[in-house]
């Protein structure tokens, strides 16, 4: 049985003559946490879309937990354990957390559904907002039961597109602390895009460095932190 829940083996996306990804390859290990950083239009996000199986593969493989799911579709991968998030919230406004979270862990085919959604709901300190409709929560509750949502069946492998877009620093840190606790507790594996780098550096176990669709540094986030390449690339005097 392979070391690694995910692994990526030169995958890369071609639209004619432009790279979107050329040749990435990056593994997780079990309940890891890899940040994935880089300038706008990197490929970070079109990453997480090739792995999830939202946009076909120009070559390489997508190994999960094992087996390769290369050409397998969203749906499909889901199934098996490889959930994500996107930047805009996937959250129902009009309907209560808890019943909406009950509904993604039924329609995930999962045998108790209200044991399923209580349990994440406790996970992310939902369950007191339980009776809420979502339109009334704060965003930064809206984002932790959007994470709810990605988290129903216990994935082995979860993708986070920039989930703490439009938080303040206070909710920023609280849902690392939560995402990264979680972890801890579900050996959950994360492959986190974001653009706080106070998060991605404070949070993550391993970070990867983009630019133009190819790996330039990955690493123990110290190690990369340090690297002139990425200092240049973007992180300047960030870092």
């Amino acid at each position: 049985m392979t070391a690694y829940v995910l692994e990526t083996r030169d995958v890369a996306i071609h639209y004619g003559g432009v790279k979107a990804l050329d040749g990435v390859s990056l593994t997780l290990e079990k309940g890891q946490i890899r940040g994935l950083i880089g300038p706008n239009g990197a490929g970070k996000s079109t990453v997480i879309d090739a792995i999830t199986g939202r946009r076909p593969l120009t070559r390489g493989q997508v190994i999960l937990d094992g087996q390769d799911v290369s050409q397998l579709g969203a749906v499909a991968r889901r199934r098996l354990g490889l959930s994500r998030s996107f930047q805009r919230t996937s959250i129902f406004t009009g309907m209560p957390v808890r019943k909406q979270v009950e509904l993604a862990s039924y329609k995930m085919g999962v045998s108790d559904s209200a044991a399923d959604a209580e349990a994440v709901l406790q996970e992310l300190d939902l369950a007191r907002l339980g009776d809420v409709v979502a339109e009334d929560l704060g965003y930064g509750e809206q984002r932790r039961l959007d994470l709810a949502l990605a988290l129903v069946g216990r994935p082995k492998m979860l993708m986070l597109d920039e989930p703490m877009a439009g938080l303040s620093v206070k909710e920023s840190l609280d849902l690392a602390q939560h995402l990264k606790a979680l972890t801890s507790r579900w050996e959950v594996s994360v492959l986190l895009v974001e653009h706080d780098m106070d998060v991605v550096f404070s949070i993550s176990d391993a970070v990867t460095v983009f630019e133009l669709g190819r790996v330039i540094a990955s690493g123990e986030p110290a190690q990369v932190r340090a690297d002139p390449r990425v200092r240049e690339a973007y992180l300047g005097s960030a870092a």
